[in-house]
């Protein structure tokens, strides 16, 4: 496992714990004391993209913010050593929250890739969920309104795609100038996200995350993503927030529109000049709205 740079380390204050599964090293943070709030990052960020909602909700709330197998300071296992599927990453987590013992009153976070797997593992353990966070994310099909992005067609079905991936990190790259839209990221920022994807062997994740995308019957995974959809209702009651970059060019106002379809309950905020990094854009005010959010629904 990597470890974060002296000089960088007053933008990760943290002591991440470690977790044995199946032969590999899982980093997490697990801060704070009080209810628990369980932070779920997506594909190519890692536990840092929470940092700033950490350390506002630490006081008042156990935060549990895992690096996927592959990405963050986890280890990353070539293919022969980790099954890098949507289930695997549900799995991965069912397994840390029980090790932890969090089997009750837990608030999702979720951005990305995470809205899949934390909504996954919501779908099989409903009456665990309390509260949902999702910010440009995703927990169902592509909305029938939504094209499919040509850059991630690209990286999913071709060997081209995959050696810029893999070889030249066009993926990580583009995320940390693409992302963003309100404001550039810092170099010191900008280093931080690139850090864990260093080497084409470290990218792995990054890749399989794309090439994993289930968007036919057919495809690894769909048959999980059919079955959350199928479960969402089961979360009508569930005090839902929606914190929406609207410059996102993946998950734009189609998946926005789309939760709000599922969620007709849910509040909703967006940012018109703000991107997929949400938390980067807009931190002062997404988080005071998460702030806001979790102080009017306390748990019984």
């Amino acid at each position: 496992m990597p470890n974060v740079e002296p000089g960088m380390q007053k933008l990760y204050p943290f002591t991440p714990q470690k977790f044995a599964r199946h032969g590999q090293t899982l980093s997490y943070l697990d801060e704070g004391t009080g209810d628990p709030v369980v932070m779920l990052h997506g594909n190519p960020t890692w536990s840092f993209y929470y940092r700033n909602v950490v350390l506002a909700l630490r006081e008042q709330h156990r935060c549990i913010v895992p690096d996927h197998i592959g990405c963050g300071l986890s280890d990353k296992p070539p293919e022969s050593g980790y099954d890098y599927a949507l289930k695997s990453r549900i799995d991965d987590v069912e397994s840390l929250l029980d090790h932890l013992g969090l089997t009750d009153n837990l608030t999702l976070i979720v951005h990305d890739w995470g809205g899949m797997i934390g909504m996954g593992f919501a779908a099989r353990h409903p009456e665990r969920i309390k509260r949902i966070i999702a910010i440009n994310t995703g927990a169902f099909r592509l909305p029938k309104s939504k094209r499919f992005p040509w850059s991630l067609w690209l990286g999913r079905n071709t060997r081209l795609g995959a050696w810029l991936i893999l070889k030249k990190n066009t993926f990580c790259r583009a995320a940390v100038n693409w992302c963003v839209t309100r404001k550039p990221l810092s170099d010191d920022v900008r280093q931080m996200y690139l850090m864990p994807y260093d080497s084409p062997e470290h990218r792995i994740a990054v890749l399989k995350f794309v090439q994993t995308i289930p968007l036919q019957p057919t495809d690894v995974g769909y048959d999980i993503i059919q079955g959350v959809e199928t479960a969402l209702p089961r979360f009508s009651h569930v005090p839902t927030l929606l914190l929406w970059g609207l410059r996102d060019f993946v998950f734009d106002k189609h998946f926005l529109a789309e939760w709000q379809r599922q969620f007709p309950h849910a509040e909703s905020h967006s940012w018109p000049d703000c991107g997929h990094y949400l938390l980067e854009d807009a931190p002062d005010e997404a988080i005071a709205r998460i702030r806001d959010f979790l102080a009017r629904h306390p748990l019984a």
